[in-house]
């Protein structure tokens, strides 16, 4: 089930692409208002290329339906969770938690069960992910009330909703004939939720945003189109639980681009983290 060496490639660029915008996201003035902008270049991306890929097969709309819900729960909840907490500790907690709820569930549900080694790199995977949350030292959310308790919370249900959005494309775009045609509607559906709720909510703030952010977002959406559509592709190819975990590296991007340029430490914990990610899927990949 080790997943071939191109799809690593891919994964490991959809990764950095990956950290990349949410680190863009976390940065922002106005999260809201940035994610309705950066999804909304992902609908118009999608329009565009609707006329020049094929339809995806009946069997695979239920899915592209629910995961278009689910996406928009995660953003949602995500967005709480960069409310209440720094990137450094949401971020390696939410990605923790995926890799080895996609395992379970694609087991269930795909019959994709790993072996025993590629199960125990999966896990390695995953413990060392969210031991960057202590990087730092120990987070102010554990076992205590308040805004860090709220960002734990909420980081731990976006991983929930990582896993979920994984499986359903995962069966979606193997169901669907058509991967380009999948991912093209996927994008088309996930932005009108936020883009109907900013006008709704906020019509006045819209245009001048846009008028003075359009650069910045559309190429952060250009990159959360480009980073999703690359692992789309590997979950039509390759296992899921690997696909996830190998996603999952994004959290080492992301701490390098939160020392580099959110100013937030980088030390041995990361280092030792680092190394049992790697170690983890070095282990997948040679005995998965």
């Amino acid at each position: 089930m080790a997943l071939q060496l191109h799809l690593v490639v891919l994964v490991l660029l959809a990764a950095l692409l990956h950290a990349t915008w949410n680190a863009v996201v976390k940065a922002a003035g106005d999260r809201f208002l940035t994610f309705t902008a950066v999804r909304g270049t992902g609908t118009l991306i999608g329009l565009a290329l609707v006329p020049l890929v094929p339809m995806p097969e009946p069997q695979a709309w239920p899915y592209l339906i629910a995961s278009i819900a689910i996406h928009n729960f995660y953003y949602v909840v995500l967005l709480q969770a960069y409310r209440f907490g720094d990137l450094s500790h949401v971020y390696p907690l939410a990605r923790g938690v995926a890799p080895l709820t996609v395992a379970v569930l694609a087991a269930a549900l795909a019959g994709e069960v790993p072996t025993a080694g590629g199960a125990f790199g999966i896990a390695l995977v995953s413990a060392g992910l969210v031991s960057l949350m202590f990087a730092g030292g120990r987070p102010p959310a554990l076992g205590k009330e308040g805004d860090g308790a709220k960002a734990v919370g909420f980081a731990v249900v976006t991983g929930l909703f990582i896993a979920f959005y994984t499986v359903v494309d995962g069966l979606g775009i193997r169901a669907s004939g058509a991967a380009l045609g999948y991912i093209v509607w996927l994008n088309v559906g996930e932005g009108i939720p936020f883009m109907a709720a900013a006008i709704a909510t906020r019509p006045k703030e819209v245009r001048p945003f846009l008028k003075a952010n359009w650069r910045r977002t559309t190429s952060t959406g250009v990159l959360v189109v480009a980073a999703y559509a690359l692992v789309l592709f590997a979950l039509s190819q390759g296992a899921m639980a690997h696909v996830s975990a190998l996603r999952e590296t994004s959290v080492l991007f992301a701490a390098a681009i939160g020392a580099l340029f959110l100013k937030e430490p980088f030390g041995r914990v990361r280092a030792a983290a680092a190394a049992a990610i790697v170690a983890g899927v070095v282990i997948m990949q040679t005995l998965g």
